[in-house]
């Protein structure tokens, strides 16, 4: 199977949130029905953002006109996981809910292995990933946007893709869809629109989802040069020295181990006004006075044993 990629073509966007409300169902995710439970926005943008229970957003954004004819311009756009081929998530997730998807692209999630560590969101340059309170494994774990996987690994478009009228979010083999990209932003330009630019070919190692920007990256709300930040590197640095130390520790566990089979030590008593250390065990005075210990670590690990310096 070749790379998949999301296309969305804000030209063609009408905001109608129909991708929300299939995300919404698709994903069996829960909304609050409570009156005013919901903190408005101020805008048309509802929820004013993604959170542990919505995973896509259609963004609203306001640009002034150049016209008395249209004094309002309108930069809709698309808030969820972008689906980083290098992706930072992934690489800092100690449990393994995070893990990109070889084949698609899409960075999946396995939220039974999430321990709910939030390093995911710490490292994201998109500032995705959120947390839901999951009853069923009764902790708090992961959720974001997954490429609807369960879809695409039965020949299906991601839901949102499916439910939208204008056409304006596609889905297909990533390198078709960077063509449209591209033909599409040429012909913007053509007519009009000279800051309109193709989103997600190249940023982080190149995205999964291939967005037309009619207005241009911040004005859609995206980020300008989404960058892997250090701490993800980092975490790649000490993953194989990480390794070495467990391995050595281990290894020294096992020592440990070994010279400690066998080994027995009577429990001893120390009595202040004799100075004398005596055995709980026998009674005998195991030493006068309370000098200081003379021996080793291995010297007094060693010395009950039947081999080494205490078996000869």
């Amino acid at each position: 199977m070749s790379e998949k990629a999301i296309y969305f073509d804000s030209s063609k966007c009408t905001a109608c949130k129909g991708c929300q409300v299939a995300c919404k169902c698709w994903n069996n995710l829960p909304s609050p029905l409570g009156t005013n439970e919901t903190k408005w926005s101020g805008t048309h943008q509802n929820p004013a953002d993604i959170n542990g229970n919505t995973r896509l957003i259609v963004t609203f954004n306001e640009l002034a006109g150049d016209s008395k004819i249209k004094p309002v311009k309108w930069a809709f756009g698309r808030r969820a996981c972008q689906h980083c081929t290098d992706a930072p998530c992934a690489t800092v997730c100690p449990g393994g809910a995070l893990v990109r998807n070889e084949d698609t692209g899409f960075v999946e999630v396995h939220q039974d292995k999430c321990v709910g560590c939030q390093y995911c969101h710490s490292v994201c340059p998109f500032d995705v990933p959120r947390y839901e309170s999951n009853g069923l494994l009764d902790k708090t774990v992961i959720d974001k946007c997954t490429g609807c996987a369960d879809r695409v690994s039965h020949g299906m478009a991601p839901a949102c893709v499916s439910t939208c009228q204008p056409n304006a979010l596609q889905f297909g083999d990533r390198d078709e869809m960077i063509a449209k990209g591209k033909e599409k932003v040429e012909w913007l330009h053509e007519n009009g629109y000279p800051d309109a630019c193709l989103f997600g070919e190249n940023e982080m190692g190149g995205l999964h989802v291939i967005q037309v920007l009619k207005y241009g990256i911040e004005a859609h709300g995206q980020v300008a040069d989404p960058q892997v930040p250090a701490t993800a590197q980092l975490t790649q640095i000490m993953k194989p020295v990480t390794g070495a130390l467990t391995g050595l520790t281990v290894v020294g566990l096992a020592a440990m181990f070994g010279l400690a089979v066998g080994y027995k030590r009577d429990t001893l008593a120390y009595n202040p006004e004799t100075e004398d250390t005596v055995s709980v065990v026998t009674g005998d005075v195991v030493q006068h006075g309370d000098p200081q210990d003379d021996k080793s670590v291995v010297e007094h690990i060693t010395e009950n044993l039947p081999f080494g310096k205490g078996g000869k």
